[in-house]
Parts: structure tokens; sequence; C-alpha cells
């Protein structure tokens, strides 16, 4: 996947308000930045093993200098390429920020595997110990929200954590049931890669399924993505690990009052994956969080609302 990087307007004045009251691994080849990139964020590549299974390499941008903060995309239709156009750029000011890809995703390996939270929570954990960022801080959207909570409540470490439309903060949705019957159709990942990698119109229809009013400029980062077969077949095996008869598989809700970190918490005022309910619950569970909805805004708000996200979670990791 090649992509390009860079505010789709200034992002310079957009820290200057207040939003919210007040392992085993080996680094593989790195340095080179793409002429595809923005001037000063890095494409590099990391192996890693998991849980003994082969080992995999990670792509992972990298921009700036300072307090490190990993951001960590959604599952399907994302990538570190994707969530973070203009976050990692934005955010790189006077922070150093990572944002892998997850392995079946974007330009990580793909291997044929069962892929669940468990899985990209051991990902996100070797990843860390490799590159001696324990105790960064953890920004996650969707399913990297769960990630970075799973994380943390397996005993890793955080400055702040930043959780925006995430997964795991509630154990049903309206979609779940004939998610779950749909995602046991046989050939059902063949059909999707076939139509997500040749239909623009699929992906298009998609993405607005997602987020209010999505621009062209998403609508072809996401279809770049998805062009490779691989990841409707990871993204078919993560859901069909999550969708369960009784609800979702991953839900943090009753385990938030040991996630003693400092957490902001975005989600869209009109999200039709995880209602806005969810972050609402949430913030009032957590023993330090703040809850900032976004107007006019669903599931994807770092790219719905670029300027306003990065203002927001700079204050936030700068408090």
């Amino acid at each position: 996947m090649t992509a390009t990087f860079g505010p789709r307007r200034s992002l310079v004045s957009a820290f200057q308000s207040d939003e919210f009251p007040k392992s085993h691994a080996t680094v593989a080849r790195s340095d080179t930045v793409s002429s595809t990139l923005e001037s000063g964020v890095a494409s590099r590549r990391i192996e890693i093993e998991v849980g003994g299974a082969d080992p995999v390499e990670l792509r992972y941008l990298e921009a700036g200098e300072g307090p490190p903060v990993v951001l960590l995309h959604g599952i399907g239709l994302d990538a570190a390429a994707v969530s973070w156009r203009y976050a990692l750029p934005g955010l790189a000011r006077d922070r150093r920020v990572l944002a892998p890809d997850f392995p079946g995703h974007g330009e990580s390996d793909k291997p044929e595997r069962e892929y669940t939270t468990e899985y990209f929570v051991s990902v996100l954990r070797e990843f860390l110990d490799a590159l001696d960022l324990d105790g960064a801080s953890l920004v996650g959207t969707s399913m990297g929200g769960a990630v970075a909570m799973g994380h943390l409540l397996e005993g890793g470490r955080a400055a702040a954590l930043v959780l925006a439309s995430s997964h795991g903060l509630g154990r049903d949705a309206p979609w779940r049931i004939p998610g779950y019957f749909l995602l046991r159709t046989p050939f059902f990942d063949s059909v999707l890669g076939a139509n997500l990698g040749a239909n623009p119109a699929t992906v298009a229809g998609g993405l607005a399924s997602m987020a209010v009013d999505p621009d062209p400029e998403f609508v072809a980062d996401v279809r770049r993505t998805v062009t490779d077969p691989a990841v409707a077949r990871t993204l078919g095996s993560w859901q069909r690990d999550e969708f369960r008869p009784c609800g979702l598989k991953t839900c943090y809700l009753d385990r938030l009052d040991e996630l003693d970190v400092p957490t902001l918490l975005i989600h869209g005022n009109q999200d039709p994956i995880f209602p806005v309910a969810w972050s609402e619950r949430a913030s009032e569970r957590l023993p330090d969080g703040r809850l900032v909805p976004f107007e006019s805004c669903g599931h994807w708000s770092s790219r719905e609302h670029p300027e306003r996200f990065n203002r927001v979670v700079g204050q936030f990791l700068g408090a």
C-alpha cells in the first residue's frame, strides 16, 4: 500500500484553545523515508515473535522527537496510513510518534492464522518491548482502543490513554446478530475480499455507513488498504471470534476501575458502529476519565475532524 501524508488543512493553530475541562524482536531495515511520505515521516520495519509462532514483520511509521506516543488503528478497513494520516505528523511536532500496521493490515505481514483481540494485544506488547517503549502514551481507535486497554489490564504501562470510538466498552450493538450469521456464510471472506479489491463503490458505500460525509481522499486511502484479499481474511477471522451469540466477546466495562491512567475518550455523536453511550458510561467508571464528544462525526474522528482531533489529543497529552 502506498499513501501520502500531510495535513489537509493547516494544523499549526489547532493546539491553541481548550476543548475539554481542566521481547523477542529483530529490527529490520529502517531509516528510509519514502518519497510518498511527508518529509520527516519514516517507514520502518521490525520483526517480532508472538507466542512461539513464526516471526512476523511489522511496518511502522515514525516521526518527531520527545515523549513517545503509539497510535493504534482499527480492524479490517484500517491501517496506520488511514487513521493516522493527519494525526501522526500533527502530533509529532513535539513528540516521538509511532504508528504500526497490525499483522494482516497495511504493509505488515499477513500470515494465515486466527486473528483475535488477544493476539493483537500480544503483538502490541512485543512491539513496545522491542523498541523500549514501555510507558509510552497509547492512542487507539476502534479495535485499537480495545488493544490498548487489554495491554494495560495485562500489566502494561502508559503515561496516558486515548480511546476514540473504542471497541471493548460494551457487550452488544444492533448489527451484531445479523453480522454473526453473515460471517458464517460459506466463502464470505473470499466474496468480501473480491468486492473490496475490485469495486470502488463497495469501499465508498462501506465507508459512508461508518463516517459522516467521507471525502474522496479518505475513500482512496481505505481502498488502497483493502486491495490485498488477505485483509478481508483478517477482518473475517477477527469478527468471527468477536461476534458471539450472546454478545461481543471483548468487553472491559467491569474492569475500567483498574485503569489507573489519565484517559481521554473521544466519540462521534453519530457513530453507527459503537454508540456514544458506551464512552459516556466509561467516562464515569474510569478513575481519571474525561469525554469529548464530536458533533457531526461518525466512527472515524481522526479522519472526519483531523484538526480538532489533533488539538484535543495534543492538549490532553501535554497536560
